[in-house]
């Protein structure tokens, strides 16, 4: 066998296993070409428990890669540490800068996108029968039963770069290291409950042209500035999407469209872009961008955006 291109090489971290976009040499038959993909990540060797509720996993990923859809009976937490992801349900899709985290109930299909090449730390919450969420009260449960972005303090980084991330079938844990896991996971759980949610995710429809349409966008929203352009590009007239609009996702393109400009505001502002050419890139003036951020979600540009990002975790 040939060796890898020498640009593939990673050296390599203990407890990190790292996948390169070529790595996977031919995508499945109907997907996209320069797009890579891997199964998923080995989550039945980080099963948690209730001896061990929260378990962690590190995987270094390229940009372009993509993890196949999957789902397991346990709740998840998904953080990339140094790049953006974009992480796909059935109902919508989510853009997580290193500055968020995004929460995946048990049981919810879910396929994970490199935006950028990415250190993925996964963390798995063990849920007991009948309840879901970090371990918050019975009447608080309902919020955590759906997928959540939430912001992502130094606190919890600091603890999950803690967390221990060897996968089970190898040496036993050591009773000290066990007690150390239990008492930074309580943490975890008690920090992930006090995060605030923030609203980055977009709906996607179930109506095929419609969903066509809504992948075009949030490839390049800024392609066309009318929905009678985009509508073209279905096949169904402009009336028709608008309908198709308020009857799969409750809104109107204008209101949906903004929700992904504001998540492609967040993937930019990651890379440290300055927030005048965040605006330009997506055909704002600072003024009218920074007006439009406010009245969508109630926060100046700046702290939306997490313009200050928090250092990598090591």
């Amino acid at each position: 066998m040939p060796n890898p291109p020498t640009e593939l090489a990673v050296p390599a971290e203990p407890g990190v296993e790292h996948f390169a976009a070529q790595a996977v040499p031919r995508a499945p038959a109907g997907k996209p070409r320069g797009m890579s993909y891997v199964e998923s990540l080995t989550p039945e060797l980080f099963v948690p428990t209730a001896a061990r509720p929260v378990r962690a996993k590190l995987r270094w990923l390229a940009a372009d890669t993509q993890v196949m859809p999957h789902s397991h009976p346990w709740a998840q937490v998904a953080i990339s540490t140094t790049g953006v992801i974009r992480l796909t349900v059935n109902h919508g899709t989510y853009i997580v800068p290193p500055s968020r985290a995004l929460w995946i109930p048990p049981g919810v299909e879910h396929a994970v996108t490199m935006v950028e090449d990415a250190d993925l730390r996964t963390l798995y919450f063990h849920q007991p029968r009948g309840r879901c969420g970090p371990g918050v009260p019975r009447d608080q449960e309902d919020a955590w039963r759906q997928c959540r972005v939430l912001e992502v303090s130094d606190l919890l980084r600091a603890l999950v770069r803690e967390m221990p991330t060897a996968p089970d079938g190898g040496p036993a844990i050591s009773p000290a290291d066990l007690r150390r896991e239990q008492h930074l996971s309580a943490l975890v759980k008690d920090e992930l409950a006090r995060a605030a949610a923030v609203k980055l995710g977009v709906d996607l429809p179930q109506d095929k042209r419609l969903r066509h349409l809504c992948e075009a966008v949030l490839a390049d929203p800024t392609r066309h500035d009318t929905l009678a352009d985009w509508a073209q590009d279905t096949g169904a007239s402009p009336r028709t999407v608008a309908r198709l609009f308020r009857s799969e996702l409750g809104s109107t393109f204008t209101q949906w469209r903004q929700q992904v400009v504001l998540a492609k505001a967040v993937s930019l502002a990651a890379g440290r872009m300055p927030m005048g050419q965040i605006a330009a890139e997506l055909g704002y003036s600072p003024s009218a961008f920074s007006a439009m951020v406010r009245k969508s979600v109630g926060q100046p540009p700046g702290r939306f955006l997490g313009q200050q990002q928090p250092g990598p975790v090591q």
